[in-house]
């Protein structure tokens, strides 16, 4: 491995053994969210569940089917701590489990999230008031009404986990690169969702303004660090 920046981010946030104390209440926030029995009616904006095939979901389902899985809410946790971002956004809420672990990562930070389905954005924000979270905005809005309304003029740290297709994909990144600077991150999930989501991913990683970008075979990260030669990197986690 030859950047140095890369280097120190693999050996001190993604390969960290350490427990964190915001582990203990995330386990307690997913803990709530699996005996969550309640149902809600799915609006779904994006490419569709290959788990679900009703709209009337069960929390406990999403929580267990769709949510994000410890080992990456531990990691995503990590990269907001080393990273420590003022300003994060997260593009696709769903109940949260994502967003409690950026704003566990960044307790001094501001964590903006959107989601665009009512119901669950109301679940969401049951459990960060019972959390106590005060460092959570959530927007309930489309991606695109959320772009056209916000006045915030850059954040650190993106996480996308929302519309799973191609053309979205890139249409969010290409709005997101007004927001962006030298030291931005954003982070794609899901990059080998389908064959299109590769094709997103790999589109973005030749765009010119991208310098470094790290392929964990699940997330895809991107810099905008004008100070390094463009480079890519595969690393497992």
């Amino acid at each position: 491995m030859h950047s140095p920046f890369v280097y120190a981010l693999v050996t001190n946030c993604f390969y960290d053994k350490k427990h964190h104390a915001g582990y203990d209440i995330l386990k307690q926030h997913r803990k709530k969210l699996l005996a969550d029995t309640s149902t809600i009616s799915i609006t779904d904006f994006g490419a569709g569940s290959r788990v679900f095939k009703s709209n009337e979901r069960p929390v406990t389902a999403i929580a267990k089917n769709a949510g994000i899985s410890i080992k990456r809410q531990q990691l995503l946790s990590r990269l907001a701590q080393y990273f420590s971002p003022d300003t994060v956004l997260e593009l696709g809420t769903s109940l949260g489990m994502g967003t409690m672990a950026l704003a566990l990562g960044v307790p001094l930070g501001e964590v903006t999230t959107v989601e665009g389905c009512v119901a669950t954005s109301e679940k969401a924000s049951y459990y960060f008031s019972a959390f106590d979270v005060k460092n959570i905005h959530l927007e309930t809005s489309t991606f695109e009404s959320f772009f056209r309304e916000t006045t915030s003029e850059t954040f650190d740290l993106v996480y996308v986990d929302g519309n799973h297709s191609k053309d979205a994909t890139l249409q969010y990144f290409e709005m997101l690169l007004k927001y962006a600077h030298n030291d931005s991150v954003f982070i794609f999930d899901d990059i080998y969702w389908s064959k299109e989501m590769t094709e997103a991913w790999q589109e973005i990683v030749a765009h010119p303004k991208v310098t470094v970008s790290i392929d964990t075979f699940q997330w895809g990260l991107v810099f905008f660090r004008k100070e390094q030669l463009k480079e890519h990197f595969s690393i497992r986690i």
